[in-house]
């Protein structure tokens, strides 16, 4: 399983970014899929989940109503669409597969990772 994540970049504070990951390897409908972020110096942590078909999202207090997860399970891709950025969102972030269909919040529900890709915010 390969996972290929893209989008990040520099951005201002209220900017917005749309982070894509592609994923081959296992059939991309039959699993969950999330983002985490990891900021310099601080443990990963969960930011949003997608379940399998797409429909049931859960999001990390922190982002929500400002991030939106989605998928196009046809083009074996999941996306976190993120506006108004603040600085504290600057980190990497990771795309990841679960062993679930069902969404997930743990780190260890998710069994491959993409490769991370930057977000920098500037105040």
């Amino acid at each position: 399983v390969q996972l290929q994540a893209s989008g990040g970049g520099l951005v201002q504070a209220g900017g917005s970014l749309r982070l894509s990951c592609a994923a081959s390897g296992r059939t991309f409908s039959r699993y969950g899929m999330g983002w985490f972020r990891q900021a310099p110096g601080k443990e990963r942590e969960f930011v949003a989940t997608i379940s399998g078909s797409g429909g049931s999202t859960y999001y990390a207090d922190s982002v929500k109503g400002r991030f939106t997860i989605s998928r196009d399970n046809a083009k074996n891709t999941v996306y976190l669409q993120m506006n108004n950025l603040k600085p504290e969102d600057t980190a990497v972030y990771y795309c990841a597969t679960s062993s679930l269909y069902a969404i997930a919040t743990m780190t260890s529900s998710y069994d491959y990772w993409g490769q991370g890709t930057l977000v920098t915010v500037s105040s």
